[in-house]
């Protein structure tokens, strides 16, 4: 039988959680974040429509904090610490083999997404939660518009 690839109880320090810390983290939001509403204000402004927490493609577990489907498109805001920020991120100093295994994880579920996404025809644009929000709207709404020109001339309609 196939182990459960949800238990996390072979991590190194896994059974060994203190209460407040558990609790503490069970509040840190997974979507609907500050950065990521921020960058919805912005692409909002720019007159993008968009979906929210979808699936890019509903077969796939993965699911973008942005998604503009016609341009096949999808954001994904990133945490400094949760995504290993090339500037910003700190390994953590308390239980640092469980934290590094669970980073190291995260990345690579990225790594698998944005190649599996790409491999279909969408396009994976990261956001780091640091980013000025107008500034990667304006990154994003570029690469939208691209896409969706490029798909109007691949169906035959005038640009």
């Amino acid at each position: 039988m196939k182990p459960n690839s949800y238990d996390k109880s072979d991590r190194p320090g896994a059974d060994s959680i203190d209460p407040k810390v558990s609790a503490r983290m069970t509040r840190i939001r997974g979507r609907d974040t500050r950065p990521e509403v921020a960058l919805r204000k912005e692409l909002r402004a720019l007159r993008l429509g968009y979906r929210l927490h979808k699936r890019p493609i509903p077969s796939y577990r993965r699911t973008g904090d942005v998604l503009f489907p016609g341009a096949k498109v999808v954001v994904m805001v990133d945490g400094c610490f949760w995504h290993r920020c090339p500037e910003h991120y700190r390994p953590a100093t308390q239980r640092a083999a469980f934290w590094d295994q669970k980073i190291n994880e995260n990345v690579e579920r990225d790594r698998q997404t944005d190649r599996f996404l790409s491999e279909r025809g969408w396009l994976v644009i990261r956001v780091w939660e640091h980013e000025v929000p107008s500034v990667a709207a304006q990154r994003i709404a570029e690469m939208v518009q691209m896409r969706r020109r490029r798909s109007r001339a691949s169906e035959g309609h005038p640009a």
